[in-house]
């Protein structure tokens, strides 16, 4: 384990490799260091009070194993060996102090090792540290060896305890990182490929147009250029959002506006510009939708636009319907279009459908996705708004 200064952006890659933040140095240092000196530093001066020049010594030998218990996390191994020769030579010096008392500061360095090194490097150190076991019987029978074998014992174990701890951390950390990269994934996803799909079907119609009717060829690369800035701004609200650079001010005006369904408009119109007829119909207030909901239902819309553009076969109309009810929100888009090989009936193939379908999930709704008996597709998703 080593010591690290890196920003808090940082703390899941020095988590993974096992390093100590310079505050919780610090405060392991003070607790051990305090440790140490109360219980060995005051058995030392009260057995050495009589025993001439051995006192001095074992008080320096104690600053010693305190000074290096700055460092058990950097080099746990040589702290462990350099705490163990000191602590027997405090013990030789005056044999008042039992040996556990003498090795405290070892079975700290033992703790720490334990927590931070291989399991197979902290078997080594206990199993080297019980080698002292018969000089603990020898100078306090059985239940000097009981003590000292329970003691280095509990180090270890503590250890270990705290090692099962930091994996079960960096599981949850390792799990949080992955979902929130499915989630940026799928907010790129979303963004590029209904921006992309419009910005297509624009440019094929400025093509088309271009030398009968150069006005309306200029309109759709303008959409265009909208298109293009929108999806710009939405990316960059993504990218901001899960790693605001440092002294940015995170207000709301300077993100731009969020997506959500008060912009229902906006996706529709950008939709028309293509030459499709679409339908938009609410009932009930979405004002005050919880941000998750507002956020899903607006990128199911979207999805479902994109499918229509992309795979709804000689579709030109669209309806779109949000309705709210305090309860939940449903959401349906339907389209007059046939259905292509690349829109499946099943709600679960293709990148799209999936991505609503997870949308939907992620706020404990559900989604259904397939072709109509008399012919269109239709996409209805509920989003639960309490409890979300």
């Amino acid at each position: 384990m080593e010591l690290s200064s890196r920003q808090p952006g940082d703390a899941f890659a020095g988590e993974a490799r096992g390093a100590l933040s310079l505050r919780a140095a610090r405060a392991l240092w003070w607790g051990s260091a305090g440790l140490v000196l109360g219980v060995l530093g005051t058995s030392v001066l009260v057995a050495g009070a009589e025993r001439g020049w051995r006192l001095p010594v074992a008080v320096a030998l104690v600053l010693v194993q305190v000074c290096a218990l700055r460092w058990p996390a950097r080099a746990p191994v040589t702290v462990l060996a350099a705490t163990t020769a000191t602590g027997l030579v405090v013990w030789a010096l005056l044999p008042a102090v039992t040996l556990t008392g003498a090795l405290l500061a070892a079975q700290v360095s033992l703790c720490v090792l334990s927590a931070i090194r291989p399991r197979r490097v902290s078997v080594g150190a206990l199993a080297a540290m019980c080698l002292l076991a018969p000089l603990a019987f020898g100078a306090g029978g059985g239940p000097g060896l009981a003590v000292y074998l329970l003691t280095v014992g509990l180090a270890w174990t503590a250890g270990q305890w705290r090692r099962a701890q930091q994996e079960r951390t960096r599981a949850e950390m390792r799990r949080a990182v992955v979902e929130e990269r499915a989630r940026i994934a799928r907010e790129v996803h979303d963004v590029v490929a209904h921006t992309l799909s419009v910005m297509v079907i624009q440019a094929g119609a400025a093509d088309d147009v271009f030398i009968q009717r150069p006005e309306q060829a200029r309109q759709a690369l303008r959409a265009i250029e909208t298109s293009a800035r929108s999806a710009l701004g939405e990316l960059r609200l993504v990218l901001r959002a899960f790693q605001p650079e440092a002294g940015e001010d995170k207000t709301a005006e300077q993100r731009g506006p969020v997506p959500s369904l008060a912009r229902l408009d906006e996706l529709a119109d950008a939709v028309r510009a293509t030459g499709m007829t679409v339908h938009v119909h609410r009932e009930g207030a979405t004002g005050g939708l919880p941000a998750a909901v507002d956020l899903a239902a607006y990128r199911i819309v979207q999805e479902a636009l994109t499918n229509t553009l992309r795979h709804a076969a000689g579709a030109d109309e669209v309806k779109v319907r949000v309705t709210a009810d305090g309860r939940c929100v449903k959401v349906t888009v339907v389209d007059n279009g046939t259905t292509s090989q690349g829109r499946s009936v099943a709600a679960g193939a293709g990148r799209g459908l999936v991505g609503m379908k997870e949308r939907a999930r992620l706020v404990g709704g559900s989604l259904s996705a397939g072709p109509l008996s008399g012919g269109g597709f239709e996409v209805a998703a509920r989003l639960p708004v309490e409890g979300t």
